[in-house]
């Protein structure tokens, strides 16, 4: 194609391309162009989060030992807190209320300080799942790695406490009477199912955080909620035993009341199988499977959008 110019010269101009009139999406096709951090298929991404696994358990380890790095007493506040926890629960409702109706205080103490351990483990997931993408925003933005990685390293990161607590938990236990036998072999099988459900609910609350960072002001009033109506500190039949049948299986059904049953009944020996609802071992399979399959495939679907806007 071709025109003539002022001074007589003919100038040659290029032939329109046949791009033009493609839209960025066909364009896209044509050159094999794809979404930068386009969400991968389920199966890929479970693939890749395995890929990075050493990175999950490094970056809990770090949280882990970074958490309480200024403070004196460094990593012994892990067992602390929760035991000061305790100490004044039992003043408050051991004591003063008389929560421990209907058992001796060689079973309510253990009772109690597993009750808090074991909530502690759920509450601590939670919170740090809600944050997990909010307060990582550098670290998502910088690098490309499956987000998924966060909150499960967060439920690593407490379940590896968890551990270095229970040290102090069988302690007390056995300075009020139990002693190990084959019932504390059910400790594994409970922690790995909490583990699965705090996984999938810290999955599920580091999508909600990651779209409104607000919820982690409010989660603390959740979660207080939710262990007063869990039986932490007092036995859910014995207290409601003069309400309605119903109430009481609703709050012994929910799973952090399951979780603290399964390890009572596996630690404390007068804590028997007549406090646990029917069928308890496969609600906390179920609760466990429903959470973990359905956080993980609820915060894969929002992969592409974290750490934008």
């Amino acid at each position: 194609m071709s025109e003539t110019t002022q001074d007589g010269g003919v100038a040659v101009t290029a032939p329109p391309s046949p791009d033009e009139s493609m839209s960025a999406a066909q364009l896209a096709e044509k050159y094999g162009l794809t979404v930068s951090g386009a969400r991968p298929s389920l199966v890929e991404y479970v693939r890749r989060l395995w890929g990075r696994r050493h990175f999950i358990l490094a970056f809990s380890q770090a949280k882990l030992t970074a958490q309480y790095s200024q403070a004196k007493l460094g990593q012994l506040w892990q067992v602390v807190t929760p035991l000061l926890n305790a100490a004044v629960y039992f003043f408050i409702f051991g004591v003063i209320l008389e929560a421990d109706r209907g058992m001796s205080r060689e079973v309510y103490i253990p009772f109690l300080v597993t009750g808090v351990f074991v909530f502690t483990f759920t509450q601590s997931s939670v919170m740090a799942g809600v944050r997990a993408i909010s307060g990582n925003l550098g670290l998502v933005r910088a690098l490309h790695f499956p987000r998924a990685s966060l909150p499960v390293s967060f439920s690593l990161q407490q379940l590896q406490q968890l551990l270095f607590s229970m040290l102090v938990l069988v302690a007390v236990t056995c300075a009020f009477g139990s002693y190990p036998d084959l019932s504390w072999l059910l400790i594994f099988p409970t922690l790995a199912l909490q583990f699965l459900f705090n996984t999938g609910l810290a999955l599920i609350m580091a999508r909600a955080g990651a779209k409104t960072p607000d919820l982690a002001q409010l989660m603390p009033f959740v979660m207080r909620t939710w262990m007063y109506a869990s039986g932490v500190m007092f036995s859910i039949p014995i207290m409601l035993q003069d309400k309605p049948q119903w109430l009481a299986d609703v709050l012994q059904w929910n799973p952090a009341a399951i979780y603290m049953d399964l390890m009572r009944f596996a630690l404390i020996d007068g804590y028997g199988s007549q406090n646990l609802p029917d069928h308890v071992w496969a609600a906390a399979a179920g609760w466990a499977v429903l959470f973990a399959v359905g956080g993980f495939v609820y915060f894969w679907k929002a992969e592409e959008r974290y750490g934008r806007g």
